[in-house]
């Protein structure tokens, strides 16, 4: 039986819980919540760790992290493993670029990359206006701060990669992995391109999986990876740029978000829950489910979910 391990936060071992509403099983000592779905057995625990077992674990993990698969009698790997990418402590209170995302695990909507750079004197004023980890933040704070980031004219580069495209890579065989490795890298490259002829003492990417495998993706795709680059988890709690891109890119995916719900006629709801999976019912009720390939990433279990009601 194979199984794939993934190290999450918090936050987003609560938002799988609501995923897996439908599917929550009796949990053993320690758990967060347990579930089973046709593909895999998911296993989430207060630690972080959450074990994905069954003949298809990789279907349920790919959407929660980039995964490694193992077999039972091999060596797990988590995201969380060490490395030689972790940023040395004095780079947070230097001059750096930090990156992040926002729409990953959201059924509807699509995924938003922000790069910002911040240099070690503004460190103290973003502190003051609230710049910090957009998750702990509600949608009217992160639209206000990232309105002050734009007026204080912080250099910042936004990528989008809206749901038709998504779909199409994902068709393609590109993994969520892959395609957010690509986004970062671009929006990097253009804020370093905005910023000449000025040079950051590092760039911080919060961490979506092991360097190797984002090395490996960009490979793929004949590129390489900038100079200086670190990776960390949770690096918007330690960073100010990353958190500054966090808040530019959750801002934006609010914004996506208030487009497409004019676009469906109905006010289309974050996360991925079964009440994502009514709403995605009545547009494919009323619209078919083609209009779904403009607003959601289809390949997620939302879809047949949505198919059955």
């Amino acid at each position: 039986m194979s199984q794939v391990v993934l190290k999450l936060s918090k936050d987003k071992i609560n938002e799988m819980k609501t995923h897996y509403a439908n599917d929550l099983k009796s949990s053993p000592p320690g758990a967060v919540f347990a579930a089973k779905t046709s593909k895999a057995s998911i296993t989430a625990y207060n630690s972080g760790k959450v074990l994905f077992q069954g003949t298809a674990p990789e279907f349920e993990a790919k959407k929660w992290g980039e995964i490694e698969v193992s077999t039972s009698n091999q060596k797990k790997t988590s995201i969380a493993s060490t490395h030689n990418y972790a940023p040395p402590h004095t780079l947070f209170s230097s001059s750096h670029i930090g990156s992040d995302e926002a729409g990953t695990g959201d059924y509807f909507g699509p995924i938003t990359v922000a790069a910002a750079y911040i240099t070690k004197d503004q460190i103290p004023l973003l502190k003051k206006i609230g710049v910090k980890d957009s998750k702990n933040l509600t949608d009217d704070m992160i639209r206000s701060i990232a309105k002050q980031l734009v007026e204080m004219e912080i250099p910042y580069s936004l990528v989008i990669l809206h749901n038709e495209k998504y779909n199409k890579l994902q068709a393609k065989g590109w993994s969520q992995g892959k395609m957010k490795t690509m986004l970062h890298n671009h929006a990097i490259n253009k804020l370093l391109s905005k910023i000449e002829p000025a040079k950051p003492e590092g760039i911080l990417v919060d961490q979506f999986s092991q360097p190797q495998v984002y090395i490996k993706h960009l490979k793929s795709e004949t590129t390489q990876l900038q100079e200086n680059v670190y990776f960390m988890t949770k690096a918007e709690s330690y960073s100010i740029a990353v958190a500054a891109g966090s808040i530019i890119a959750r801002a934006s995916f609010v914004k996506e978000m208030d487009k497409l719900s004019q676009l469906a006629g109905v006010t289309i709801p974050k996360g991925a829950s079964q009440k994502v999976d009514q709403v995605a019912s009545k547009i494919m009720k009323n619209q078919g489910k083609d209009a779904l390939y403009k607003l959601a990433k289809v390949h997620f279990a939302n879809t047949q979910k949505a198919e059955k009601y």
